[in-house]
């Protein structure tokens, strides 16, 4: 249960972050064509996830499982899952799994499109 917990303080101030964020461009940036809030944190999200990632590697030690779910899984989780996400493409990558790597990125995005839209006209056909 702990573990829960520690995910969902980290998500609520993520999700803060997140709303801080897209207000704070909606003002600097009325009436913008382009989406700056979402492109904002989904690009801050995969820079905070690969130095997450980096430090914890290098010197997680002891704690490293509650560092990571409290900023990885929840504060970045909350803030954008894009990078976990990213993450997770560059995992394979690395792996030299290419082809799954490309297959994932293509079909998640697809299949993310794909679901909203699905959802967006059941709702307006009831």
């Amino acid at each position: 249960m702990t573990r829960f917990l520690i995910v969902a303080a980290g998500g609520g101030v993520g999700a803060a972050l997140r709303y801080g964020v897209g207000l704070g461009l909606g003002r600097v940036l009325p009436g913008a064509a382009w989406p700056w809030g979402t492109f904002a944190v989904n690009g801050l999200g995969g820079l905070a996830m690969g130095l997450l990632v980096g430090w914890l590697a290098q010197r997680g030690g002891a704690h490293a499982e509650t560092w990571r779910l409290l900023i990885g899984v929840g504060l970045l989780g909350g803030f954008t899952t894009f990078s976990a996400f990213s993450l997770e493409a560059w995992l394979l990558i690395e792996r030299g799994q290419l082809t799954f790597a490309l297959l994932y990125v293509v079909l998640s995005v697809c299949l993310s499109i794909s679901a909203l839209v699905f959802g967006l006209t059941m709702t307006r056909v009831f």
